[in-house]
């Protein structure tokens, strides 16, 4: 079955700084037209960073849409032709006080594929150390927190992470452990 629905007309509702919002006209699989809201997005970088005593870093930031601050891995949106491994250490660097020798890809996935193509680039960190160098953003306010493997499983049943990048982060390393 094809399942394809073909774009047939955009009117932007909205254009800012990092994101679009269309209304698209499309025509669907069975040859009707339908509409659907779209949020672009340039994409983004997180990254799964583990001290050298087996503790994750996290940030812990305020949300404004969700009214709460959540734990999280850091994360940032991609510059324009930025390559999405250079996000993930200057995120890691800029948000907390470490730094990674380098990072790999542990996979990708779009964070909300029912209205928004923002595809998000999940990175482990190899060799960090306490030694960044850089800083939040002016507007960016956020706190590090380390947890260890117990930890972790603790605020994960007590839902204390809510953030979804940081549960498949988190899921990525939980399982690599259990191997």
């Amino acid at each position: 079955m094809d399942l394809t629905e073909t774009q047939i007309g955009s009117e932007p509702i909205f254009n800012g700084t990092f994101v679009t919002i269309a209304c698209d006209t499309v025509r669907l699989p069975n040859g009707n037209n339908s509409k659907r809201i779209v949020i672009r997005h340039p994409g983004a970088a997180c990254v799964l960073a583990e001290t050298p005593d087996n503790k994750i870093v996290f940030v812990r930031q305020w949300r404004y849409a969700t009214g709460q601050a959540l734990l999280e891995l850091p994360a940032g949106k991609l510059d324009a032709g930025e390559d999405p491994a250079t996000c993930a250490l200057r995120e890691l660097a800029e948000e907390t006080p470490y730094a990674a020798e380098k990072v790999e890809l542990a996979a990708t996935f779009y964070t909300a594929p029912g209205f928004c193509d923002e595809k998000m680039y999940l990175y482990r960190a190899f060799n960090i150390s306490k030694s960044s160098k850089l800083h939040p953003d002016q507007d960016e306010f956020v706190e590090t927190v380390l947890l260890d493997r117990q930890e972790v499983l603790a605020a994960i049943r007590n839902n204390e992470i809510q953030d979804a990048k940081t549960l498949i982060g988190l899921q990525h390393w939980l399982l690599a452990e259990a191997v």
